[in-house]
């Protein structure tokens, strides 16, 4: 499995004189970094984290484009890409709505150089149980390689005994089952060749990559939705149970 740590965004450069301070001030103004809170309810409205890993930093930031005009609101840029910093800066820059994090994140080192390129969100990867992970502080749980432990199957029967933990389910996951990955109780799933394509990398047809990350973007939505209507109407029938034998005739 894996864990999803949240960083916050690198602090302010030093400010030199005043002018600069204006423009500090107008740039932090137009763009402020989410919350934690905020970076989780984005994942879990989406239904679905992009990760993308690319050859070079120039094609990363291509994929990426099309990716996050086609509808794709978190995406996740793996450590091993050619650039990767220099990458998340520039996706952060031009798709300030958007959510983007860092992948594969083996070390503390890289984990500070991540948040300080100003990403979001990192995933790293760590073979320890999904209590161990939340009481260490992570906020949402990566379930990994989730199709060889049993699919949405396997969610469905962690999120018995930790209803109270947010799982994302990782590998294998192809955009027709995002669906049922979610209503097994995953907050959200990671599509990477699902989305992008090995042979449209390869050929950078950008293209392909929008169309598949368009209609990833609206199956997600569509399980969130349904996921948040179904906790809804669970709560309120909890409700009306716990109401009704107080004050019943």
């Amino acid at each position: 499995m894996a864990t999803v740590g949240f960083t916050t965004l690198s602090p302010r450069p030093p400010i030199r004189n005043p002018r600069q301070s204006r423009l500090i001030s107008s740039c932090h103004a137009r763009r402020s970094s989410p919350s934690p809170v905020q970076t989780l309810a984005e994942i879990e409205r989406s239904g679905v984290i992009a990760c993308l890993r690319a050859d070079s930093g120039d094609v990363a930031l291509e994929a990426a484009h099309a990716a996050l005009r086609a509808g794709i609101s978190v995406l996740e840029v793996v450590m091993s890409t050619p650039g990767v910093f220099e990458v998340i800066r520039k996706l952060i820059h031009d798709h300030p709505t958007s959510i983007i994090g860092a992948g594969t994140i083996l070390n503390a080192k890289d984990a500070r150089k991540v948040a300080q390129a100003g990403a979001q969100f990192f995933m790293s990867p760590a073979t320890i149980k999904v209590l161990s992970a939340c009481n260490a502080g992570a906020r949402i749980v990566k379930v990994y390689p989730v199709s060889s432990l049993g699919g949405a199957k396997y969610i469905s029967a962690l999120k018995k005994p930790f209803s109270h933990i947010p799982m994302v389910a990782s590998q294998g996951i192809t955009i027709d089952s995002i669906g049922t990955y979610i209503d097994g109780g995953a907050s959200a799933v990671v599509l990477s060749d699902a989305i992008f394509d090995k042979q449209a990398m390869r050929q950078m047809n950008f293209d392909v990559i929008f169309k598949l990350a368009a209609m990833a973007a609206v199956q997600g939505r569509k399980a969130a939705e349904r996921s948040a209507l179904g906790e809804e109407i669970a709560t309120l029938d909890k409700n009306l149970t716990d109401y009704w034998p107080a004050h019943g005739s």
